[in-house]
């Protein structure tokens, strides 16, 4: 499973995305699921989205494979939850090595890899998209 901090991977390229957040997610979903149905990346991934950011793209499935989801407040919590959900026993999830958080916030990474999850960069990600 691969979980995306939408925040900090649109944050991460100064590209102007602030003058239309809702457009950047946009565009990041559109890629990621580009990205998932050429083979580039593996199933499931969850994209979380805060803030105005949400307005680009409702929650739920939008492709095979990619889940976004609307944090009602810190997407942090959100990724955490997301993380320890899928690590759970009997979650029916995949095994811990193969969840992976796209980040770049030390303070999340930090919560995320004490859980027994990977992280990667916004780079990371990129490259593949």
């Amino acid at each position: 499973m691969l979980v995306v901090d939408g925040a900090n991977v649109v944050g991460a390229r100064p590209d102007g995305w602030w003058r239309d957040r809702a457009g950047a997610a946009r565009r990041l979903v559109d890629a990621i699921a580009g990205a998932v149905a050429s083979g580039a990346l593996d199933p499931p991934v969850a994209v979380v989205l805060e803030g105005a950011a949400r307005a680009g793209v409702a929650a739920g499935t939008v492709a095979a494979g990619v889940t976004v989801v609307h944090a009602p407040a810190v997407g942090d919590d959100v990724i955490v939850a997301l993380v320890e959900r899928a690590m759970a026993p009997g979650s029916g999830s995949p095994a811990p090595p193969s969840v992976r958080v796209v980040t770049a916030d030390r303070a999340l990474r930090a919560r995320v890899t004490t859980l027994g999850a990977g992280c990667v960069g916004p780079g990371w990600l990129r490259d593949r998209c």
